[in-house]
């Protein structure tokens, strides 16, 4: 029997396989999942989307909140693609009773690899948005309790809203700015991303170092402190100064 392995979306087999989705003498067995973007700002294009990963603590007001301190190492965590919408509300999630808002700056890869050095790790950034990086707190509580994974609170469908991007050729690198949200209203989050710990080039940087970036990858930089919880009905607005805003209605 012929085996096959996967290697950058290229199936390999002995004598037979698939290249780039085309078949040569075979098929899939059912179609593959379509493909997940982003909407670009002021453009008919598509970004699509490859990999979602998250900085963890990356605020230290946010870092105290959640029950640490002092600048840690970064930690990283990741949420499936298909956590990633563009659309304008968010549907509660089942099995949590305390879902919350982190508000973030978004990075968007054009190009990648491994161990990029600090100093060039802003040439793989294609451009940058803001999402939601919305919590089952409770669920993640009770995974940290038990020293479990977080995938349960963190990388549940629809929990990845993000805004159009905006391609960094317009925007420049941002390394300052407000970034904040506001429910129905009222201000929760307030920041600065010059307040962010650790900067995009060493997030890129330390990320690198654990897995193979690629084009299509997804960055969350962290969350100013004032994370809280949601119900249906709130209203979520929020954005980055000079970056974009979103507003994201919370539906049953």
């Amino acid at each position: 029997m012929d085996c096959g392995c996967a290697h950058d979306g290229i199936e390999i087999t002995k004598g037979a396989g698939i290249r780039d989705g085309k078949s040569l003498d075979m098929s899939w067995i059912f179609p593959p999942s379509p493909e997940i973007g982003l909407a670009i700002a002021e453009s008919q294009d598509i970004f699509p989307v490859r990999s979602v990963f998250c900085v963890g603590q990356n605020y230290a007001e946010h870092a105290k909140e959640m029950g640490s301190d002092g600048r840690q190492p970064p930690f990283f965590f990741c949420k499936a693609r298909e956590s990633v919408t563009c659309g304008e509300t968010f549907r509660y999630p089942a099995l949590s009773q305390d879902v919350q808002h982190e508000i973030e700056l978004v990075v968007a890869l054009g190009s990648g690899g491994r161990d990029l050095p600090v100093e060039k790790a802003l040439e793989a950034v294609w451009g940058y948005g803001v999402g939601l990086d919305m919590t089952r707190r409770d669920l993640q509580a009770a995974a940290k309790k038990s020293g479990r994974p977080w995938e349960a609170g963190k990388a549940f469908d629809g929990s990845a809203p993000c805004s159009a991007l905006i391609p960094a050729e317009k925007l420049g690198h941002p390394e300052r700015g407000a970034i904040w949200l506001e429910v129905n209203g009222e201000h929760r989050q307030r920041g600065d991303l010059s307040q962010m710990i650790w900067k995009v080039p060493e997030i890129l940087a330390e990320l690198s170092k654990l897995f193979t970036l690629a084009a299509g990858d997804l960055v969350f930089t962290g969350t100013p402190s004032g994370v809280g919880p949601i119900q249906v009905g709130d209203r979520m607005r929020g954005g980055v100064e000079g970056v974009a805003e979103l507003e994201i209605e919370v539906v049953g």
